[in-house]
């Protein structure tokens, strides 16, 4: 990895990439400590330390993650990538199902560009809906319940009005340097922006672990951690490769075809949505209880859902994580689709025959590839929940959060997926292996 971004930063149109890249997180990172107009920046920084140190932050932990703390430091950027993360697998969901989606899919690259501006269009609703929210929240004192101090300056309906459009003006501006650093730099923009935000929380979370468990437990955590990273590796970079022959077609006074090729399948095919749907999902009931405090039900998911260490979470959890892994395989991967383009082309699986046996074989494969995926997504997110909990009992899914299977699964992917893109740009640049 080292060896490649030497070389990219000795190629001069790759170094300006990089440092445009650069130079956008930077700015990023910027506006994720600017706080948002009426907040009292004192009172927060107190009350994000009682609560943590009372009961961490179970309900809003996976947030503030892919935020960088910005949520929890209620900065202008406070919503991060959030709302677009949302929208985006949102619209994904629907192309399933609305036949206008699906043919604007099949459309190509105009067809792409409209769906982006419709989820560009949500992602701002989206944006209001949730910064109404935060707002309401901390206004009401039910973001930090340990706090009993003022966060808000001022409760006049301007302010909180002015605090909303802040907030949902921060994610317009993410959107858009996201964008940019697609357009102009290396990689996805918009993972690159998650990627940022969590391996920023990582050093202080890894103090603090330092600071309130001694150094026996600080080295225990890294070494659970450098496990996690090593098995993710592992499985990212393993695949099932289905070969394919495609047959000598005569075409006017030319021959075509008679290559080989290969599909590959990875183990791991949804990524990390079907974890994000997860916890989202069980994020809906605790949201809910929060207001309506109150209530016999809200006292039940507090117990049971909140500190993320009951065994009904953790079944709950790993259940959704494997049902949610079918369900986006089934959606996002079409073997109907593959064998119909296959068989349009004159390409086939050797020993299968083209068309519905050919879509019966793919389809037996990826069951068995997705139920293996699905089981070790599972395991990623539960295992190190589990462990931290047995560390800290309590504070396991607040550790868990940074230190867990889905942060790491994403800085993993996020980082093969850059290297592989910087591989590739300068292997267009380097026609030494094609000489030799």
């Amino acid at each position: 990895m080292l060896r490649v971004f030497a070389q990219a930063v000795r190629t001069p149109d790759l170094r300006q990439k990089l440092l445009f890249m650069l130079g956008i997180i930077v700015l990023f990172r910027l506006g994720s400590a600017i706080p948002t107009p009426n907040i009292d920046v004192r009172a927060v920084k107190e009350c994000v330390d009682v609560q943590r140190e009372a009961e961490g932050f179970g309900l809003y932990g996976m947030l503030d993650l892919f935020t960088g703390g910005a949520l929890l430091q209620l900065a202008i950027f406070a919503l991060g990538i959030i709302p677009y993360i949302t929208a985006a697998i949102i619209f994904q969901l629907l192309t399933v199902v609305i036949p206008k989606l699906e043919a604007l899919k099949k459309e190509g690259q105009s067809g792409q560009a409209q769906i982006t501006q419709y989820t560009r269009y949500l992602t701002i609703g989206l944006a209001v809906l949730q910064s109404t929210t935060i707002v309401t929240l901390a206004e009401s004192g039910r973001l930090f319940p340990q706090c009993g101090e003022e966060i808000v300056s001022s409760n006049s309906v301007a302010w909180l009005a002015l605090m909303i459009l802040t907030m949902t003006a921060g994610t317009a501006v993410v959107m858009w340097l996201g964008e940019l650093i697609t357009d102009r730099g290396i990689g996805n923009g918009m993972s690159l922006l998650i990627f940022t935000q969590i391996v920023a929380s990582m050093p202080g979370m890894f103090w603090n672990i330092q600071l309130t468990r001694g150094w026996g437990i600080f080295s225990l955590v890294l070494v659970v951690a450098l496990i996690v990273v090593g098995l993710i590796v592992f499985v990212e970079l393993s695949q099932r490769r289905i070969p394919v022959q495609y047959a000598k077609r005569m075409v006017g006074r030319k021959m075509y075809g008679g290559s080989s090729t290969y599909i590959p399948l990875k183990i791991n095919q949804a990524g990390v949505i079907p974890v994000i749907f997860a916890s989202s999902l069980l994020y809906i009931p605790m949201l809910a209880a929060q207001f309506n405090a109150d209530t016999g039900w809200a006292g039940w998911v507090e117990r049971h859902f909140q500190r993320g260490d009951h065994p009904l979470y953790l079944a709950f959890y790993f259940f959704l994580i494997v049902g949610f892994a079918f369900f986006y395989v089934s959606i996002t991967f079409s073997p109907k689709d593959i064998s119909d383009n296959m068989k349009r082309y004159g390409g086939f699986v050797p020993g299968i025959r083209a068309g519905r046996p050919t879509e019966e074989y793919l389809t037996y494969i990826l069951n068995r590839i997705t139920s293996a995926g699905a089981i070790y997504l599972g395991l990623v997110a539960l295992l190190p929940l589990m462990a931290f909990n047995i560390i800290n009992p309590g504070q396991g899914l607040a550790f868990s959060n940074t230190f867990g299977g889905t942060s790491i699964l994403i800085m993993v992917g996020v980082g093969l997926q850059t290297v592989q893109q910087i591989e590739g740009q300068l292997q267009q640049r380097n026609y030494e292996g094609f000489l030799k």
